[in-house]
């Protein structure tokens, strides 16, 4: 039996905590908060999307940094492992539009629950605001660890380091695992947040501030290289954009960004129509109303908010009576609904980032067992790694597969 000591009490601390002890391990639990999983807590907007129901291809194609060195990870406890492991513990789940899994319950402060049963069942130790300041090692192998305002040195055989990123600094999540990692030698790549919304240019996006679009299209270009392409939900807010679509396309945009270039987003509001046939359909649309004022004729088209904003993008006078439209003006509507386009400002800061883009080095950590290369008995698992992927309960996997590995290493 090993002394592991676990230092963060989120999502991939609490996981590696149970199975370094269902291993046979005395484990203690470090979280500087006073209670556990305070990001879970608001994951998935309270209702915690615990991971996706796809298949492996697909969950790999939803990793945006470094889906190579999860093939172990993800191999050991995969997205259908983590759902048969909440359902041993006596969590109902379901899985919705997506392939998304969530508890049945939509609350993730039962999945919190479930996880400290687990833990207390397990005799873990859980150990409150014990924030660590350093870890301790020594000729490159694992001590101890120092604790805030206590003279004590907590001593163990191991320690897995699951301090999260930078994301919601709120919760507790404030970088400390880079500082731990840098001080051990590690190399920590560029840190930003991620899978966060959009700020545009263009002050008209606040006369849209509250509308939500499904099944759009998102087009994002540099120059003339096309960045990212997707369809979705999209949720326009008082300085830009945001929703799933936005969140995914925000993981792609840092480096060109920090570069930067001008970066086009491009909406198309009737995906499901060629411009021919939205041509078609504007013309059906003014047969039926061609009497009425330009301004009074796009109510079955556009939902009310988009009315005016796409009448003046357009440059045709609304006043005009719709049997008087040109072919030329029509065009030039059916572009700018199938071409509605922003200039990208920047991306949200940490406080709205779903996670953090960056992390210790991954050339640096066994992806076998999640072991440092650089110091004997230290793990890393969760978001303080060098991986990140797009919404839809992958990130948590990833978390999950991480944390099970590291667990499951200490014998």
């Amino acid at each position: 039996m090993k002394n592991v000591i676990v230092v963060g009490g989120g999502a991939s601390g609490m996981l590696a905590a149970i199975i370094a002890a269902r291993n046979g391990n005395k484990v203690i639990l470090l979280e500087k908060n006073e209670k556990l999983g305070k990001k879970l807590f608001i994951t998935g907007k309270g209702r915690c999307n615990l991971t996706n129901a796809c298949d492996r291809d697909t969950f790999f194609e939803q990793v945006v940094s470094n889906p190579k060195f999860l093939f172990r990870a993800f191999h050991q406890f995969n997205n259908y492992d983590v759902m048969n492991f909440f359902e041993e513990l006596g969590l109902p789940i379901k899985t919705e539009r997506g392939m998304r899994v969530f508890p049945e319950s939509d609350k993730s402060s039962d999945v919190i629950a479930a996880l400290k049963k687990e833990l207390e069942r397990q005799s873990v130790e859980i150990r409150y605001h014990s924030e660590v300041l350093s870890i301790l090692t020594e000729s490159g192998c694992f001590q101890g660890v120092k604790i805030k305002n206590s003279a004590t040195v907590v001593q163990g055989d191991a320690v897995i380091i699951a301090t999260g990123g930078l994301s919601y600094p709120l919760t507790g999540s404030t970088g400390d695992g880079y500082n731990f990692a840098k001080a051990m030698g590690h190399t920590v790549t560029q840190l930003n947040p991620s899978l966060v919304p959009i700020h545009v240019k263009e002050s008209f996006v606040k006369d849209l501030m509250g509308l939500s679009l499904k099944n759009v299209e998102v087009v994002i270009t540099s120059g003339t290289k096309e960045i990212y392409r997707d369809f979705g939900e999209l949720l326009f807010t008082h300085f830009g954009v945001s929703g799933p679509v936005i969140l995914s396309a925000s993981s792609y945009l840092v480096p060109y960004l920090n570069q930067k270039n001008e970066l086009l987003l491009s909406i198309d509001l009737k995906p499901a129509l060629t411009q021919e046939q939205l041509d078609n359909r504007i013309l059906r649309d003014f047969e039926e109303f061609k009497n009425k004022q330009f301004k009074n004729s796009l109510d079955q088209l556009l939902p009310n908010k988009l009315i005016d904003v796409i009448i003046r993008l357009s440059l045709i006078d609304p006043e005009k009576k719709v049997n008087s439209i040109t072919k030329e003006e029509r065009i030039r509507l059916s572009d700018t609904l199938k071409h509605l386009t922003f200039h990208i400002h920047k991306l949200s800061d940490y406080n709205q980032a779903v996670i953090t883009k960056g992390g210790i080095h991954i050339k640096e950590i066994n992806p076998s067992t999640m072991e440092s290369k650089l110091c004997k008995n230290v793990y890393y698992v969760g978001e303080v790694l060098d991986l990140d992927a797009l919404t839809g309960g992958f990130n948590l996997q990833i978390a999950w597969s991480t944390a099970y590995l590291a667990g499951s290493s200490i014998s």
